[in-house]
């Protein structure tokens, strides 16, 4: 993997011609970006749905594993005590809505999110609840490990093209599933909609990777790539076509640049947001703030259970919430709050969610109390993006099995995005059989409207 800052085979003024045609692809599969892009313009040039993007953008927080409605957003302090857990939930600045005691931030700013509580499924493993989830589709490839039909961010990207004035139109970052970050799998349509991948090294599917190996320090992000424009200015690129052109564009370009230098923040709101992922969070503002349209954060879980799958097997469920509650109230408030004081939070939705709940009754197992995977009831926290905040949409029953009130999808998660993103979700693409099939098949939240 050629490495923009640690390459040896280097010009005096620090890369040579060769390595820009190697560092100018974004390796997927075997297709690099400017294979993407061409193949991109050729699907453009046949007259299938394209859309340009907006001022708006999504930031998902991605609770791989499937968090806990019971312990979150959506506790039951009345029902028996297997089914309402350890913790109490606690008054918000909003009259009638309550979180858990261990989100005293959140409480504090309920004003400022919506939580939705009776979106439902029927698919209670990880790899049919992630994908129906992102794709609408519970069909998993067992040989890639990812959903077998487009996710979100593919969708993104084969909408709004790859590339928009030199950033990427979507990425993932932080925790994965397997090998890859939920929304970025681009199933049947191909390697050249699967958007990047960011990681604490870089951006991971690229062969033109920058030497970042924390989010904390960019300062030999910024010189490789200073490096790399030297070089282009003086006319490096002579004959590399244009979709090379857009390719160094993302990667050498001053926005991506920019975004990318956490250096830029004041360290007060470095440190409101929190060390670890917190900084993922930080980071995909600004990328967001730069023109990306949709980011996917994933959310660990921590040494208890290293992500959401809060079964006894796996580790006490009560540690782990006390371990991770923190954090995540620290940095999804951090975010929260700082999208709306730097007023943005007319355009950026964020969102906080898994690919279900857990089970209403816990268990126990060596001494260790958890709940297992539950499809049927799940909470989801949204915020800005236009929407209406300080509401509950839904409700489950008095021991969160099932919804009671306004039941929702999937579907209707996807659709909310897309329609917030500007996407006509009823536009259609082709299917490997040829059939047209729809963006998504369920209408968006108007509650949120």
């Amino acid at each position: 993997m050629l490495n923009l800052v640690t390459a040896q085979h280097r010009s005096s003024h620090g890369v040579t011609r060769r390595n820009l045609l190697q560092a100018g692809t974004l390796v997927i599969g075997g297709l690099t970006l400017a294979d993407r892009l061409r193949l991109q313009a050729r699907a453009a040039e046949a007259s299938e749905y394209r859309a340009t993007p907006s001022k708006k953008s999504v930031i998902l927080l991605w609770q791989n594993g499937g968090p806990s409605h019971l312990e979150t957003y959506d506790l039951k302090p009345n029902a028996v005590s297997e089914v309402r857990g350890p913790f109490l939930p606690i008054a918000t600045n909003v009259p009638g809505i309550e979180v858990c005691e261990l989100l005293p931030l959140h409480a504090k700013i309920a004003d400022k999110f919506t939580l939705i509580r009776s979106c439902s499924h029927k698919f209670g493993g990880h790899n049919d609840g992630i994908p129906v989830m992102m794709s609408g589709y519970p069909n998993w490839d067992e040989g890639k490990n990812e959903s077998v039909h487009p996710e979100l961010g593919a969708v993104v990207s084969r909408v709004f093209g790859q590339c928009h004035q030199g950033l990427p139109v979507a990425c993932g970052m932080g925790a994965t599933h397997y090998s890859y970050v939920p929304t970025t799998a681009s199933g049947y349509w191909g390697s050249q909609y699967r958007p990047p991948t960011v990681s604490e090294k870089g951006m991971a599917n690229t062969t033109a990777t920058v030497d970042a190996r924390r989010l904390e320090d960019r300062r030999s992000l910024l010189t490789g790539l200073d490096n790399v424009r030297r070089d282009l200015d003086q006319g490096g690129m002579g004959s590399l076509d244009e979709f090379h052109r857009q390719a160094f564009d993302i990667l050498s370009g001053e926005r991506a640049k920019t975004a990318f230098d956490l250096s830029r923040e004041d360290p007060q709101t470095r440190e409101r947001y929190g060390a670890g992922w917190g900084q993922q969070a930080l980071l995909a503002r600004r990328l967001v703030e730069a023109g990306v349209s949709l980011v996917t954060v994933g959310v660990p879980g921590g040494k208890v259970i290293y992500n959401w799958d809060d079964h006894a097997v796996n580790g006490d469920l009560p540690t782990a919430m006390r371990e991770r509650l923190p954090g995540v109230d620290q940095a999804v408030t951090a975010l929260i709050e700082d999208v709306y004081q730097r007023g943005l939070d007319q355009d950026v939705l964020i969102i906080v969610c898994g690919e279900f709940g857990r089970t209403p009754r816990g268990n126990t197992s060596n001494g260790k109390w958890g709940r297992d995977h539950w499809p049927s009831a799940m909470s989801i926290l949204v915020s800005g993006g236009g929407k209406r905040m300080g509401q509950v949409i839904g409700a489950t029953n008095a021991l969160g099995e099932h919804p009671i009130q306004r039941e929702l999808t999937p579907q209707n998660f996807r659709s909310m995005i897309f329609h917030h993103l500007g996407i006509d979700y009823r536009q259609t693409y082709l299917d490997r059989a040829g059939r047209p099939i729809q963006i998504s098949y369920g209408d968006h939240i108007p509650e949120l409207a």
